[in-house]
């Protein structure tokens, strides 16, 4: 759908230089998704992987997140391959819907409740960060965090229409369960894409 150079908004890895390489299709369908364009994978033409990677390559941060839409519904095997190969770091952002593919030095795993995750997928994920949507979230958060690896960081992000209403109980909530961290949005007051 669109790739750009960029700072890393949000959960680990906020603050990091990257490439993002959003790929197009979702059926997750988050009725608070900010990227609702990228949900009809038609919309958006096949770039070849060659032409990912060269342009990638052009940036010094040295690291690439995928994500979408749901980037899993794709076989990301040779993408992230092509990009390790060149000496640059795979970072995925998914709903965990999909079966894992590809090579990966960083998987963020933000499940959502309209298309649950894979128990493999959570898994592998080195950080689980849920979105706050309502005080239910806290549930659902507790649910996926049993089915993580012992190593697997934790984070609750506000979702940004809510973050005012939700942040009071995020905060109460990680001082009350330490296991858990705080993951802000901080593109969004930045004002990057």
């Amino acid at each position: 759908m669109e790739a750009f150079y960029t700072i890393q908004g949000e959960g680990h890895n906020t603050g990091r230089a990257a490439y993002f390489i959003r790929l197009g299709g979702c059926d997750v369908g988050c009725h608070w998704c900010d990227v609702k364009e990228s949900w009809d994978a038609t919309s958006h033409p096949l770039t070849s992987v060659e032409t990912i990677v060269a342009q990638a390559k052009e940036y010094p941060g040295q690291a690439v997140v995928i994500t979408g839409g749901e980037p899993l519904i794709y076989n990301l095997d040779v993408l992230t391959q092509e990009l390790q190969a060149a000496g640059i770091r795979t970072f995925l952002e998914t709903s965990g819907a999909y079966p894992l593919s590809g090579s990966w030095d960083w998987i963020c795993v933000s499940p959502k409740k309209f298309k649950k995750p894979q128990p493999d997928v959570l898994q592998k994920a080195s950080e689980l960060k849920v979105v706050v949507f309502h005080k239910s979230d806290f549930g659902w958060a507790e649910e996926h965090a049993d089915q993580v690896a012992p190593h697997t960081k934790l984070y609750l992000q506000p979702e940004w229409s809510k973050a005012e209403q939700m942040m009071p109980l995020i905060v109460e909530y990680v001082k009350n369960n330490p296991k858990w961290q705080v993951s802000l949005q901080t593109h969004k007051y930045l004002n990057i894409p």
